[in-house]
């Protein structure tokens, strides 16, 4: 396995101090130095060096890797690990697979939950069983299903319509001020579009809220997340191209974590596109999470108080990808009686990580327990987090282990804070 020369001299700034290992999620389950950062930088450097094969006890302690980011966030010798552990797959994924489980997983990913139609598509008979109650039955038997597709099943959100509409072109400032402030595009996402549209129209109506018009550019298309996680370069950087040439407004907005985090890439992505590296950098530069936009955007005082008790989850790619972690806090902040416990681990990856609450289900579900059991020592009943793949992996996990727990997104309560209750 080759890496390109200045990724592999990213693998020569770790010092092995091991400061990283408390922070990673597999280390801290599993305790297997193979599963630590500094762990999988050695197989990666002996990898490149042709001292180990790609065996696939190899691979499998690379593929159990979250790509949290949360040990970048740990290191003090500024390792870009992220970096090395998407060439490394990108150079290991022409390893062919041969269970035919992974195969089928990693079709519907790469052909399916990047295309917004097919993905539609796919649930719908899951969204049907939903509705007629089929999905308790099946979460029951525990057999009906292999567990990827039984985990699928059970992380449709519980009040969706059959058939989620598109949403329209162009949504023109309503400021509460009279002062329109801004243009920004807004970028729905996949899985956004299809199981949270709820939660795109409620950022778009705070947005127009705050004085801005919004554009929907109808050419948008899948962020590049998944293949790039997956190892697929090419597919990811075709996205990107795409995506930039969707969009020419002052911000490009978004409320998913994974999503955002993997846009303000395209600049790395693409610096050696002599067409897009530029273009690339500019379109980087103008991405933004709601939660960095709504606080330079002057918004007032929510007028409707909110009397909950909620502890906040920080997304892995917004706390660690993006650096986001007080703007979130800070605007539910501004809601009256809303009172905020602090999540002990809050930054510690819930086990979603994109798909990965799919390929590596079991890991997942442990992570997932251990993030629920701090969720129940702060005693709230509603869990907040601006990504929805954790929003959707914590819920089904909670309803699983019977736990009473509600999540939802910081734009829903903004929402309900700024307009009231939606009937």
């Amino acid at each position: 396995m080759q890496l390109e020369q200045q990724t592999y001299d990213r693998a020569l700034d770790c010092v092995h101090c091991g400061l990283c290992l408390p922070a990673c999620p597999t280390y801290t389950e599993n305790g297997l130095e193979a599963d630590s950062p500094r762990g999988r930088i050695y197989l990666m450097k002996g990898l490149a060096d042709g001292k180990i094969q790609p065996t696939e006890t190899v691979t499998n302690h690379l593929d159990l890797c979250l790509d949290c980011r949360a040990c970048e966030t740990a290191c003090p010798s500024g390792v870009v690990y992220h970096e090395l552990i998407e060439e490394s797959r990108v150079k290991l994924s022409t390893k062919k697979r041969t269970r035919m489980m992974d195969r089928l997983v990693h079709g519907v990913f790469f052909h399916v939950f990047t295309k917004r139609r097919r993905l539609k598509l796919l649930l719908l008979p899951a969204r049907i069983a939903q509705k007629l109650g089929l999905g308790r039955i099946i979460e029951k038997s525990g057999r009906l299903l292999p567990v990827q597709l039984e985990k699928m099943q059970s992380m449709l959100p519980p009040d969706g319509p059959l058939w989620e509409s598109n949403l329209n072109k162009f949504y023109p400032a309503t400021p509460h001020d009279g002062v329109k402030r801004s243009t920004v595009g807004f970028f729905a996402g996949c899985v956004g579009s299809v199981l949270f549209q709820h939660v795109n129209r409620q950022t778009i109506a705070l947005l127009n809220h705050a004085g801005c018009d919004v554009t929907v550019a109808p050419l948008q298309t899948c962020c590049g997340a998944i293949d790039h996680h997956g190892g697929r370069l090419e597919p990811a950087k075709c996205y990107a191209r795409k995506n930039i040439d969707a969009f020419d407004t002052d911000y490009i907005v978004n409320n998913i974590a994974g999503c955002g985090a993997m846009l303000k890439d395209y600049a790395h992505l693409l610096r050696d596109d002599p067409n897009y590296a530029q273009r690339a950098r500019d379109f980087t530069n103008r991405v933004r999470d709601i939660s960095e936009l709504l606080p330079q955007l002057e918004m007032p005082q929510p007028p409707h108080p909110i009397e909950q008790t909620i502890t906040y989850h920080d997304a892995c790619h917004l706390a660690h990808a993006q650096k986001v972690t007080k703007p979130p806090r800070q605007l539910l902040g501004t809601i009256a009686k809303l009172q905020m416990i602090d999540l002990v681990e809050s930054d510690m990856c819930c086990g979603a990580a994109g798909t990965y609450n799919l390929s590596q289900p079991i890991m997942a579900r442990e992570l997932a327990e251990r993030k629920l059991q701090h969720v129940i020592q702060t005693g709230a009943k509603t869990c907040v987090t601006g990504n929805v793949g954790c929003a959707m992996h914590i819920q089904s996990e909670a309803k699983r282990l019977g736990v009473d727990l509600k999540v939802v997104h910081p734009v829903s309560l903004l929402h309900e804070a700024y307009f009231g209750i939606e009937e």
